[in-house]
């Protein structure tokens, strides 16, 4: 049988297409109608303020003041592209990142994908959750001087995000994501309008600096700084769940022989492929504007989390250095910034921020981790590929009740990731160092995806497809920042690993 878009034809030898498609509502592009239709890329910015804005920041302020500024623009700048790879992807195609990894040989990116996230279903969700704890231990423990510990503190966190997720699945995520972030955003901002930091200290922000000791810090900072690179494909899987623009449209493309379906049991990367050139007008455009949504979604995230992460570690320098930053009432030490700039009051304003980022960052992970590794297992094992789907609408009795369908593998790597992370904060309560290990494992996972994402992208996407093929300067600075970020991480692993343990 002829592939269907071997010889893609213009769409304009097919004008009774048109009514196929006549249905579709453009989205609504003003300033206000983006906002409403932001999700993925808010949830991808939140899932990264928690951990690396609320502890990593003040810890990186606090002990170095401020000689590791440059750590933020150098990971915003040179991730920028693994994260942005992810979405163009999904926007193009309607498909997941997860479906192009299962074209490579021996599917060897979804078996590195599937351990790395169960380990950091594990040890990553532990330094999530625990700076959540740590908020509450704070306030509760040591304040009101209740009796309970980080880790009954984050069962419970753990046992509330696990609850709403699965009653509400992706809905849940992106309006809790919405309504956290603009609780941080406004109590951020308001604080460091009162006590901002001197101009005179800009210039760090182009200084590399390695103070003694400072490596592990390095390694989170550029480990979830806006976040992991391995939440891109929780990102796609998000943006899949969605439900708009081309993952609307690909299954009624698929029945009308416009695009072609993908089997992973016998993976071709060019079934992936959409030609926009076969596809009626206003089907292109219903999904070049969900593209410039989804676009504009991650970098407003991305701007706006790279702004957090800049006011966080300069108002630690000013009102925390030097100090360690250490222990189990590190949020309490953290608020002191806003006690003795602005007074005791603005203790709550501050709580709520941390409490807001933190949490939203343990909870989105509680849904992304088990989302990818429930993807991997449909593009690896046949019975779980017939029970695909996490939509609770779309559910059957034999999704419900087979233990190998996707929806019951997300739902035992969720009760997994709860029941191991609790784990390790019950036995190991350090909230700085757990965060700082589970972000440093952050970066080191990070090359791989990077590279991947981004070969995808152009192996995938027509190159005459305008629109949604990255340009010139993307695919350019796209390598360079890959082959950057690459040394980074290799200079990372041999001071943090190879010269402590196996060094002269």
């Amino acid at each position: 049988m002829e592939n269907p878009q071997s010889q893609p034809q213009d769409s304009e030898e097919y004008p009774e297409l048109e009514s196929h498609f006549s249905d579709l509502q453009m989205p609504d592009l003003t300033p206000r109608g983006l906002i409403g239709h932001f999700g993925p890329g808010i949830i991808l910015m939140m899932t990264g303020i928690g951990t690396s804005h609320l502890v990593t920041a003040p810890v990186a302020g606090g002990r170095f003041a401020y000689a590791l500024l440059w750590c933020i623009p150098m990971a915003y700048v040179f991730k920028y592209y693994g994260f942005e790879m992810a979405f163009r992807f999904t926007n193009a195609t309607g498909k997941s990142l997860i479906e192009a990894y299962s074209t490579a040989w021996k599917k060897w990116p979804l078996w590195y994908v599937l351990v790395t996230t169960l380990i950091q279903c594990a040890i990553g969700q532990a330094g999530r959750l625990i700076a959540a704890a740590a908020v509450l231990y704070y306030l509760f423990t040591e304040v009101v001087g209740w009796g309970f510990t980080m880790t009954q503190y984050g069962l419970v966190l753990a046992l509330i995000s696990v609850a709403i997720i699965l009653r509400g699945s992706y809905a849940a995520v992106e309006v809790s994501a919405k309504l956290l972030a603009a609780i941080l955003v406004v109590s951020a901002l308001f604080v460091y309008i009162q006590a901002p930091a001197p101009l005179s200290e800009m210039g760090h922000f182009f200084l590399v600096e390695i103070p003694d000791g400072s490596w592990l810090v390095i390694a989170a900072f550029l480990g979830l700084l806006p976040t992991g690179i391995d939440v891109s494909l929780q990102a796609s899987e998000w943006g899949k769940a969605k439900k708009k623009g081309m993952s609307k449209i690909r299954d009624q493309l698929e029945d009308m022989g416009l695009a072609n379906r993908f089997d992973p049991f016998a993976p071709d990367v060019n079934d992936l492929t959409v030609y926009t050139s076969r596809l009626p007008s206003n089907a292109v455009q219903y999904c070049q504007s969900w593209f410039k949504i989804g676009t504009w979604d991650f970098r407003v995230g991305h701007v706006i989390s790279f702004g957090l992460a800049c006011i966080f570690v300069l108002l630690a320098a000013v009102w925390m250095y030097p100090s360690p930053v250490e222990g189990r009432a590190v949020m309490g030490e953290i608020a002191t910034i806003f006690t003795d700039s602005l007074g005791p009051a603005m203790m709550s304003v501050f709580m709520v921020g941390a409490f807001a980022a933190t949490f939203s960052t343990a909870f989105n992970y509680f849904d992304g981790w088990p989302r990818i590794v429930g993807a991997c297992c449909r593009n690896l094992f046949h019975g779980t590929a017939e029970l695909s789907g996490l939509d609770p609408n779309e559910l059957t009795d034999a999704h419900r009740k087979t233990f190998y369908s996707e929806y019951n593998i997300y739902r035992a790597t969720m009760l997994y990731s709860l029941i191991t992370s609790v784990a390790i904060i019950a036995g190991f309560e350090r909230p700085v160092f757990l965060v700082l290990v589970a972000s440093a494992l952050a970066a080191f996972v990070a090359p791989v995806i990077f590279f991947l994402n981004l070969y995808y992208c152009l192996a995938v996407i027509p190159k005459e497809d305008k629109a949604f093929y990255p340009s010139n300067f993307a695919r350019l600075f796209g390598w360079f920042s890959l082959i950057v970020f690459t040394a980074l991480t290799l200079i990372l692993i041999y001071w943090t690993i190879w010269l402590p343990n196996f060094g002269s």
